[in-house]
């Protein structure tokens, strides 16, 4: 009788045996050797959902889809005990991330530890690595795994980036043989234009997290916000010929980065070391790869409280296997072993001192809102540009820092525009960010007029400061300010007031400005711009202001006023109607400077000879940003231009030889705009009907006691080096490309290219001495970027021009950069 009752039990007891016993790994789900292929995108999501439900200690998130519709998904794997109190567990490491104490668990809280693979698609081994790494923790047979899964809740992302993978893979499954061909000039080590580093338009995630340009980013962003680990390993490639590097890491480090975040990274580094010196690996620590810029997937998680570190194997172009430098054979199983190693002994460590990470990610929190970093502790922004002050608020939310509007008073601060402390008066749409929050050390490094640069050998830019990058006027101010009002104070439209308005007028300050011109010209509005600055009604009115006249409107479309209407609340923007045409001040409404606008029909042109980045940033923002029709051609195809269906082309930064010359000089002339960014710039110079010449600067003779040695030879290059800096230039308000720009434009200098001034058109954006503002530039560079051109427009028969001699649009986040882009499409004919 009793084995009767007993039968129940042993058939369950064997069903979970049986049912732990069949999960499979890698090698058997997917049908081949981890590692002997590439792995599919669908294919990991496959295996990770496999895991969801075959594992009982992983459970599966879905956070949405890419540019091309690819899923999103990552994996959260810990003890039974941990996944089955998740969400206290994520509510109360929230509860820390706003420098409180737990009170009242139940449990013990773990540490959270996040883990993102292939940021970058061809740094392909992480996502295998993921497959193999989540496989051992959902097995969890070993003692150690299980007790390191009782002390941390572990995510894993197994492919940030699945467009740029799925473009490597797939190009690399197009070219390569029945085997491996280690020969690095094999076609399959050598891929074609644009590559798969990057998303689908070519911007590199791994420098977009705290700017949230792409959806990749954004969507993960909203969910790293809900659990804010205390570490994150960020696992990359690198050239193939290197070793592999971990934390910890390289000057320059920001200064607000804490002594427990530095200490950490070294004992995570030594526990790495400790198993890569068991098997004779190499590494790297404390080289190359520094912690300043603040959009990387190890500074943004450090400027979050979290101890964020890059890990980097060789491996960019190495395919399945490839001959590296010494003579050795580096395949992808070798790649997969380095980080599923580091992954593994990164684990081991964040386990062992859970509870002082904990400790120290609380205080870290709460001293942000005690003792905020830096000197300074408020930021006002001026509200002088609602537009663009409206994208920077956006910005902030999205990274949960906090900021209020409106304040009374004058006090004194760093003027951002002249760099020097001066009185102001604080206004009802002043944007006021106060240091004392919990993300007080992010708010404060985007803020910072100055980053402190210990070591000029940095990996990226070194200036972004938050007010040049959307051209607002600001102050730092030393005080402790606050907000009053939680929102800004708009203009409401004024439509209604007048039943049959002589004109209505939009004032041209923002991208909003330029949504609500390309509402008006869909619908068949014909719209003017004003080339002069007029006064009516008792207010003033810029250059570049849009105007809509009724009359001539009523003869093309009906119900010119509830168009108008309709593009207001779309483009939350307000017109202003007039009575008449007589003004208080300027030309009256019916002179000729208030220009017709013709409708932009853009091409731009791509292919091997453009920078992918350039091409990619334009077409974001016609597709993501505008939402405005971008034709692409082929270099090939310049000569064959249709006024009728294209006149407007650009040439994205890049190297066009011979290309761009003659054979477009006639569709110039007939009514063409021509827009050159950067390099293309120079594939023109010299040649007709190019009016544009690099600005040369010639070096004096090196004197014998400054020949610099081979071990310097790194600092010896300093001089020229201009790793992102932020310069102000001088704008010819008069021309339409510098509409709505503010007093100056500050643009961010890569490069120490200038030209000659125009002449035979305006050099419409100009350096002069002392243009310098912010990050580090060299003294070699420095002189070349004394005075010149940088932006500059040049008439030619019915058409023109434009010469754009920095990235006005780089990574998109330079918001000032995309008006003056705006201008170019809209505003100049």
């Amino acid at each position: 009788m009793i084995k009767y009752f007993l039968y129940p039990f042993l058939l369950l007891w064997m069903g979970v045996f049986t049912a732990d016993a069949q999960v499979k790994s890698p090698d058997e789900f997917l049908g081949y050797a981890l590692g002997s292929k590439f792995t599919a995108h669908d294919k990991v999501l496959d295996y990770f959902r496999y895991l969801g439900k075959a594992g009982k200690n992983v459970r599966i998130v879905n956070y949405g889809k890419t540019y091309e519709r690819r899923e999103l998904l990552l994996a959260i794997v810990s003890s039974k005990e941990n996944l089955d109190n998740l969400e206290q567990i994520r509510k109360n490491n929230l509860i820390l991330s706003r420098g409180q104490k737990i009170t009242g668990k139940q449990f013990k809280q773990p540490a959270i530890l996040w883990l993102s693979y292939n940021v970058h698609g061809n740094e392909a081994s992480p996502t295998e690595t993921a497959l193999k790494t989540l496989y051992t923790l959902a097995e969890a047979r070993t003692g150690n795994i299980q007790e390191w899964l009782k002390r941390t809740v572990v995510i894993i992302d197994p492919c940030l980036n699945p467009d740029g993978r799925e473009r490597y893979v797939n190009y690399f499954n197009s070219v390569s043989g029945l085997k491996p061909n280690p020969d690095p000039m094999a076609r399959e080590h050598v891929e074609p234009w644009p590559g798969g580093r990057s998303n689908h338009y070519y911007f590199d995630l791994n420098r977009d997290w705290a700017w949230q340009t792409q959806v990749e980013t954004q969507q993960r962003l909203v969910l790293y916000q809900e659990w804010m680990p205390q570490v994150h390993v960020d696992f990359h490639e690198q050239n193939y010929n290197e070793p592999y590097y971990f934390a910890p890491a390289a000057e320059p480090i920001h200064q607000d980065i804490t002594a427990w975040q530095k200490e950490f990274q070294v004992t995570v580094g030594k526990n790495n070391a400790k198993y890569f010196d068991q098997k004779g690996w190499s590494y790297f620590t404390k080289e190359q790869f520094d912690l300043l810029y603040p959009s990387y997937g190890d500074t943004y998680p450090l400027y979050n409280g979290a101890v964020g570190m890059t890990y980097e194997q060789g491996g960019i172009g190495a395919g399945l296997a490839v001959t590296t430098i010494d003579g050795d054979t580096l395949t992808l199983k070798d790649r997969i072993d380095h980080h599923y190693t580091a992954g593994m002994a990164t684990l081991e460590t964040v386990a062992q001192n859970a509870d002082r990470l904990q400790e120290e990610f609380r205080k870290y929190f709460e001293k942000g809102m005690l003792v905020p970093p830096g000197i300074f502790k408020t930021y006002i922004v001026k509200g002088s540009n609602t537009g663009r002050l409206k994208r920077m608020a956006a910005l902030l939310k999205k990274n949960q820092v906090e900021f209020a509007f409106g304040a009374e008073g004058t006090v004194s601060g760093y003027n951002y525009e002249t760099g020097k402390v001066e009185p102001f008066k604080m206004e009802r749409n002043d944007l006021v960010v106060n240091l004392q929050q919990p993300r007080a050390v992010l708010a404060n490094v985007l803020f910072e007029p100055q980053t402190t640069v210990n070591d000029s050998n940095t990996y990226d830019i070194t200036a972004w400061a938050l007010p040049y990058a959307y051209g607002l006027n600001a102050y730092a101010i030393k005080e402790s300010i606050k907000g009053r009002y939680p929102f800004m104070e708009t203009e409401q439209a004024a439509v209604a007031l007048l039943q049959r308005p002589y004109a209505w007028i939009l004032p041209w300050n923002s991208l909003d400005d330029a949504k609500a011109l390309i509402a008006l010209q869909k619908t068949g509005v014909k719209v003017r711009i004003a080339e002069e600055s007029f006064k009516v009604s008792g207010r003033t009115y810029d250059p570049g202001t849009l105007l809509v006249y009724r009359s001539e409107n009523e003869r093309l479309v009906k119900d010119v006023s509830a168009k108008i209407a309709a593009v207001e609340k779309i483009a939350k923007v307000a017109f202003y109607p007039v009575a008449g045409g007589f003004v208080d001040k300027g030309k009256d409404l019916g002179s000729s400077v208030y220009r017709a606008l013709n409708v932009p029909k853009v091409a731009i042109v791509a292919g091997a000879e453009s920078s992918a980045q350039s091409m990619g940033e334009i077409w974001h923002f016609f597709e993501q940003e505008l939402d405005f029709p971008l034709t692409t051609i082929g270099l090939d195809d310049i000569g064959n231009l249709d006024i009728n269906k294209v006149n407007t082309l650009i040439f994205p930064d890049g190297a066009y030889g011979d290309s761009i010359g003659e054979k477009l000089q006639e569709w110039i002339k007939i009514g063409g705009k021509l827009i050159l960014f950067e390099d293309a710039i120079l594939s023109a110079a010299g040649k007709k009907p190019f009016d544009i010449q690099k600005k040369e600067y010639f070096k004096d003779e090196l004197p014998v006691n400054s020949i610099p040695k081979y071990l310097s030879r790194k600092q010896a290059n300093l001089s020229n080096a201009i790793p992102g800096a932020i310069f102000k230039v001088e704008l010819d308000h008069s021309h339409p490309i510098s509409a709505g720009l503010g007093n100056y434009y500050y643009t961010l200098k890569t490069d120490d290219k200038l030209y000659e001034f125009l002449k035979k058109g305006w050099s419409t954006g100009i350096l002069k001495p002392g243009s310098y503002m912010a990050g580090i530039a060299g003294e070699g560079v420095l002189k070349k970027l004394g005075a010149g051109m940088l932006f500059g427009v040049q008439p030619e028969g019915k058409g023109c021009i434009i010469y754009i001699g920095a990235n006005i649009l780089f990574r998109s986040f330079w918001e000032n950069g995309k008006q003056m882009f705006a201008n170019s499409i809209f505003l100049v004919n």
